[in-house]
């Protein structure tokens, strides 16, 4: 007989303050600074408790930044936008993000500790930002086949300075306190790789 359908409720939502959690503790010390103690305490539970629901602390990494990229792809809607659309549909992320400081602050810790290659988010980076440019890439050549991005861009370094200009404007807006708005540049580079920009 399975368990009643308000437990798997009731556990999925524990599943999800224990992600919270662990996302803020790694924020604040990094993976290998954070402890299964500091998050278990932080949702007032045993380790062992906690445990029961991810079995290691890699576990813990692994689904915090699945359960990030999930959180991101849901923003961009049921179909993924392509060409200039794509382009744009990142300023929305932007915005996101300025709502989630410490999804700011996790990624910058994870991303700098994870250039490390033992690190055991080491690969997941690796692919992330695999896949971030070979997305950027496509939306450009899309966008130039649509007579939206102009001809003389390059896809490829221009994909690499985009994700550049993000990184680094995530890093200065946690220096900063979130005292300004991340997507006005962004979209200043954006709108720079367009025959006509949007308004």
């Amino acid at each position: 007989m399975g368990r009643p359908r308000g437990e798997y409720a009731k556990s999925a939502e524990r599943r999800l303050e224990i992600l919270d959690a662990t996302m803020a503790v790694f924020a604040e010390s990094g993976f290998h600074g954070g402890t299964i103690r500091d998050i278990a305490e932080r949702v007032g539970m045993s380790q062992a408790g906690l445990l029961h629901h991810f079995s290691s602390k890699q576990a813990l990494l692994e689904a915090v930044l699945a359960h990030r990229d999930e959180t991101a792809l849901k923003l961009l809607g049921p179909q993924t936008p392509s060409g200039a659309d794509m382009l744009y549909a990142f300023l929305q992320l932007s915005d996101f993000n300025e709502r989630m400081p410490g999804l700011v602050g996790l990624f910058a810790v994870l991303s700098g500790e994870s250039t490390a290659p033992d690190h055991p988010g080491h690969a997941y980076f690796l692919r992330r930002y695999a896949n971030i440019r070979s997305l950027i890439e496509r939306a450009i050549v899309e966008g130039q086949q649509d007579g939206d991005v102009r001809s003389d861009v390059q896809p490829g370094p221009a994909a690499r300075s985009l994700i550049a200009l993000w990184d680094g404007l995530q890093i200065q807006w946690l220096y900063e306190d979130g005292s300004f708005d991340m997507a006005g540049p962004l979209k200043a580079y954006i709108d720079d790789l367009m025959v006509v920009p949007r308004v």
